[in-house]
């Protein structure tokens, strides 16, 4: 797979996964706690593409912080997965 292809199917991955993982929280009763250890993923998931050079940490807050818009309820994708150049 070519660079600029892994780096779009990661990002695309990436809003995927969260957008799943918000909807599922905003209906959930427990919400949140409901979905720890899968937002614990999320947030690794996120640091590791920033680490291994598949995307910026740009890339990454920018779209922790799209889906953070588009899912008012779901609190802990406000927060992010920063400090993504750690």
């Amino acid at each position: 797979m070519h660079e600029r292809a892994r780096h779009d199917r990661t990002l695309r991955l990436l809003e995927a996964r969260l957008e799943v993982l918000a909807d599922a929280c905003e209906r959930s009763p427990l919400g949140e706690l409901r979905f720890e250890p899968e937002i614990v993923a999320a947030v690794a998931a996120t640091r590791h593409a920033v680490a291994l050079g598949l995307i910026s940490a740009h890339e990454g807050d920018t779209v922790w912080a799209g889906v953070a818009r588009r899912h008012p309820g779901a609190v802990w994708c406000r927060r992010g997965p920063s400090p993504l150049a750690a």
